[in-house]
């Protein structure tokens, strides 16, 4: 299995990062994609992917911290975005959910991050978060420019917004909400029992987004939990684990240019 997001520079890991990672090991997670949020948080995952073969890094700034960002601090995501060890651009996207940055300053440092991904040729990692509507736009812009791609990470959104990212040609990842049971995410699940096969995604986000046997068992996700995710996608599109993870392996290898072999990374 690829987890294709994970913030493992937070504070959460600091004590046992070379632990969670063997544990995810142990649990079948053969990659893991690291996606910076700031620019010091994108110099930590490159520094973190240099040291391990098991880790890959997105860099980019999350559009809830853009209202925060200098000069130098895009400057450095352009200049780690050439690193050997980036195989994306992101986290970058819209919130309307939250209010910690301008809406404008938002959309601003998301057209440089799709202008960034189209320069590099690396797929972009993107956050939506209530803000649909003015996302499309933004990408089918991008896409009048030249090629794009990328994945709408944690997917929430409804079957009308996947259907508009399957047109642009982009990937859809689900993380441990697709676990969750209650009424109030039923809708995302369909969502996830229709994605077509070859673009399709799992991730963690960890350490956020428990999985539902988890929650409440521990405070902190991780990427060995990427099989509770698989498992419900299995049930939902009425096939078996090892298919899902047949799947989503070739998938995250083609979008991020991973070269998974057969050799355990060290």
């Amino acid at each position: 299995m690829i987890d294709t997001h994970a913030h493992l520079d937070q504070p959460e890991f600091i004590h046992d990062l070379e632990g969670v990672i063997c544990t995810s090991r142990e649990h079948g997670v053969r990659r893991i994609l690291c996606v910076g949020t700031t620019a010091s948080s994108s110099a930590a995952v490159v520094r973190m992917a240099e040291q391990n073969t098991a880790i890959h890094a997105a860099v980019g700034i999350q559009p809830n911290y853009t209202g925060d960002v200098t000069a130098e601090d895009w400057d450095q995501v352009v200049e780690l975005a050439s690193r050997s060890v980036v195989a994306a651009i992101g986290e970058t996207g819209l919130d309307r959910y939250w209010d910690y940055a301008p809406f404008g300053t938002q959309q601003e440092y998301f057209d440089r991050h799709l202008r960034l991904s189209q320069r590099r040729g690396l797929p972009v990692v993107i956050h939506c978060r209530e803000a649909e509507a003015d996302l499309i736009p933004m990408l089918r812009e991008a896409a009048g420019r030249g090629p794009i791609s990328g994945v709408l990470h944690s997917f929430s959104g409804d079957a009308a917004f996947a259907e508009q990212c399957l047109d642009l040609g982009l990937y859809v990842s689900f993380s441990g909400m697709v676990t969750y049971k209650n009424k109030k995410f039923r809708a995302l699940r369909d969502v996830a029992a229709m994605i077509p096969e070859e673009r399709l995604l799992v991730e963690t986000d960890s350490p956020y987004l428990v999985p539902h046997p988890l929650r409440g068992k521990q405070s902190r996700n991780e990427p060995a939990n990427l099989r509770w995710i698989v498992q419900a996608l299995a049930e939902l599109r009425e096939t078996d684990v090892d298919s899902i993870i047949a799947t989503t392996t070739a998938n995250a290898n083609r979008l991020f240019a991973l070269q998974i072999s057969d050799t355990p990374p060290n």
